[in-house]
């Protein structure tokens, strides 16, 4: 059972059946796609840097935590495959395979593993307290940077990643992070109305 199942079943809501709960599942990595990329809308450019500061890190490690892992895994993927598709979804309105091929594709890459992981620790109970909220969200924001750092290293080279693709974004995932945690029972009360629609 996930966090949002047990959330929904503690406030006496009913398991969907059949191809309701097709619908639902469908409803909720679709609206888990879409959170990220209004998300995305929100950049601030680094004039020194190729890697723009965006909110899509709010968005993925929120979907993560509020779906779980196999939801807020497929959300990211559904949200990956839009952007490949020509949506402009990816931040500030790109969209296409240059960004996957640019300095920024590693990052997108990351936001896959991060949901995942981020979802797998909210539904083994993480997601009970701020505190360990915010570490399971530090653990998907440090997976981002696994992946996001190497591939931005083959661009500016290994010597420039540092401090081009991750010191000067820490304090701003840090407010990320603090947002996503904080806004995470919000995320329950409003999948709570929407399980009783």
């Amino acid at each position: 059972m996930t966090i949002v199942d047990a959330a929904l079943a503690a406030q006496g809501w009913k398991a969907r059946e059949g191809w309701k709960a097709k619908v639902y599942e469908a409803g909720l990595v679709v609206g888990g796609s879409l959170l990220i990329a209004l998300s995305a809308r929100l950049v601030v450019p680094l004039p020194f840097s190729p890697v723009p500061i965006t909110g899509q890190t709010f968005g993925v490690l929120l979907v993560g935590a509020l779906l779980g892992g196999w939801r807020g895994g497929l959300s990211v993927f559904l949200y990956l495959l839009q952007g490949l598709a020509g949506l402009p979804v990816f931040a500030g309105g790109a969209t296409g395979l240059a960004r996957f091929a640019g300095p920024t594709g590693g990052y997108l890459m990351g936001f896959l593993p991060a949901a995942v992981v981020v979802g797998i620790l909210a539904q083994r109970g993480w997601d009970r307290k701020v505190w360990t909220t915010a570490v399971a969200m530090g653990v998907g924001n440090a997976l981002i940077y696994a992946f996001g750092l190497p591939w931005l290293a083959r661009f500016v080279g290994p010597e420039r990643a540092l401090p081009l693709g991750l010191a000067p974004f820490i304090p701003g995932d840090l407010v990320k992070l603090a947002l996503a945690a904080l806004a995470l029972p919000a995320g329950w009360r409003f999948l709570r109305w929407l399980g009783r629609a």
